[in-house]
């Protein structure tokens, strides 16, 4: 009799309603990585942006660089993937993808990386950091279109105002006679820029899409290890075909003599490239840790606050020109973010109270709680 109740207590440990509560002892836990990721994702996508910009104006001119050192940071990822174990979740499949479907997904993916990141060099190239950031802002609109089409998000009424709001801000921008890029920079290169940064944006937004759906459809396991795996993998593919583009546009002839005439000297050089690799790289983390943990849609969010830190950060570092547009297209690009927001938590607050809903129904039909 008495292994019989012992059996029944164990059973009513794995009962999906005494789980709930156990995962909720629990949340704070899930609070702090995301957390976590979110300081990630601001502080290395903010610096990041200030480097890249730092490099271009003290002398730095090669595209194919400033594209690799955007991923060639990922051998300190090894660190974490090592040292942190990984707290398995419960996987919607036993079955793991084959090595040759898990190297065509990397494959795929750091090849769209590779062209996206230099899209974004060359719109940094020609581009004021603070136009720079409030243009790729619009990346928030294309990942509300990507989401509806690849990841099922539902397009509300607060989602539709985003996009437009975010749109308008962008084409404010665009059409704004008193932008100006860096120095010497004519109206023909700005308006290249401007396309360049507004295509990464778009790139940027389906990647993050095609990186979720891979986590729900192919990989199917939620670990910090399996997100750090995509990082890494997908960093290593672009990369090379970062490698391949500088040595085949003949780029890393020029990088010796880049070196020697450095602006802050060579020294500051190396480090230039040296922390703008380890801040992408801390932004990145950020990133795929936020798809994994919350969804795509809420990466972008965040990495749209970041856009919105960055203008100021130029201002006060770059002394960027803030006119009248710039400060209206900031302040849409705020109100874009806020209703995409909000509309993110009336869905998590639905979807909790539908669990919660589930739980109790599912707890009041298990013949061990009467």
């Amino acid at each position: 009799m008495d292994s019989q109740n012992e059996e029944q207590i164990r059973d009513k440990v794995e009962n999906p309603a005494v789980q709930l509560n156990l995962l909720k002892l629990e949340r704070w836990k899930w609070w702090l990585l995301v957390a976590l990721n979110i300081f990630f994702l601001i502080a290395g996508q903010s610096a990041a942006i200030l480097l890249g910009r730092f490099y271009y104006d003290k002398g730095g001119k090669s595209k194919w660089l400033a594209t690799l050192v955007q991923t060639a940071g990922f051998p300190i990822l090894f660190v974490p993937y090592f040292l942190f174990p990984s707290l398995q979740e419960p996987s919607t499949s036993t079955q793991s993808p084959s090595v040759r479907t898990l190297a065509m997904i990397y494959f795929f993916l750091g090849v769209l990386i590779a062209g996206d990141n230099y899209l974004y060099s060359v719109g940094l190239l020609y581009l004021s950091a603070s136009t720079y950031s409030l243009i790729s802002a619009s990346q928030l609109a294309f990942n509300a279109v990507f989401s509806f089409f690849i990841n099922s998000q539902k397009f509300t009424s607060l989602i539709l105002n985003s996009v437009v709001v975010l749109s308008f801000s962008a084409a404010l921008i665009a059409v704004n006679d008193d932008s100006q890029g860096p120095s010497g920079v004519s109206k023909l290169k700005y308006l290249i820029g401007f396309l360049c940064t507004l295509s990464a944006s778009a790139i940027y937004s389906l990647l993050l899409s095609l990186m979720q759906l891979s986590f729900q459809k192919v990989i199917r396991k939620e670990t910090f290890s399996v997100a750090l795996e995509m990082q890494i993998y997908t960093s290593l593919f672009a990369s090379c075909v970062s490698l391949v583009g500088l040595f085949a546009s003949g780029e890393w002839n020029t990088l010796h003599g880049e070196m020697q005439s450095f602006g802050t000297g060579r020294v500051s050089y190396v480090m230039t490239l040296v922390w703008t690799a380890v801040t992408w790289q801390l932004c990145s983390v950020g990133v795929v840790g936020l798809i994994y943990v919350v969804s795509s849609l809420f990466s972008n969010v965040i990495s749209t606050v970041a856009l919105a830190i960055s203008p100021i950060a130029a201002v006060i570092v770059f002394h960027d020109k803030m006119n009248s547009i710039k400060v209206i297209a900031l302040l849409m690009a705020l109100w874009g973010f806020a209703t995409y927001t909000y509309q993110n938590y009336l869905d998590d607050s639905k979807a909790r109270r539908t669990k919660t809903e589930v739980s109790e129904t599912e707890t009041l039909r298990d013949p061990l709680c009467v």
